[in-house]
């Protein structure tokens, strides 16, 4: 299941550009191997609480410019994805090949305000955070700056 689903992230992404609706594809594909990964963040401390699914759908919407209905669409199928996921290696390495640097900063940032959802973070929020960082080549530094901003942000 979870080999099909890597292979359909794959596929639309690698597909030559040859026109719009293989653009819809691949930009489908990001969207979905993103929010794949937030949901797979609020999961982390084995505990999916409503705060952290509205904040998923929150920064689903206003990330990627959907309607509400759409991205709800998203993160339920991101949910039920991220219920096979195995690894974050495929997905953050299709991230990492299609997106430039302040695009994968992003993608970090959102996690961390995945992770601060429900006010604080527990230790696997934490470091799965930071391995998603790592597997998308974010500096350390800019890392902890985006965590610093997320917690500021809970914090007022």
């Amino acid at each position: 299941m979870i080999k099909k689903l890597f292979d359909q992230i794959v596929e639309a992404i690698s597909a030559p550009q040859s026109d719009d609706v293989e653009g819809i594809d691949r930009e489908a594909a990001l969207r979905m191997a993103t929010a794949v990964l937030m949901i797979d963040v609020a999961r982390a401390d084995h505990v999916f609480e409503e705060s952290e699914f509205d904040r998923v759908l929150e920064l689903v919407t206003s990330h990627f410019a959907l309607d509400p209905e759409a991205a709800a669409e998203l993160v339920i199928a991101a949910s039920h994805k991220a219920e096979h996921l195995v690894s974050a290696h495929e997905l953050t390495q299709k991230l990492h090949k299609h997106l430039d640097n302040s695009e994968k900063a992003r993608i970090v940032s959102l996690l961390w305000q995945v992770a601060y959802a429900d006010g604080r973070l527990d230790k696997y929020e934490d470091s799965l955070v930071l391995k998603i960082s790592d597997l998308l080549y974010v500096s350390r530094g800019r890392v902890m700056r985006l965590k610093y901003d997320a917690e500021q942000e809970v914090l007022q």
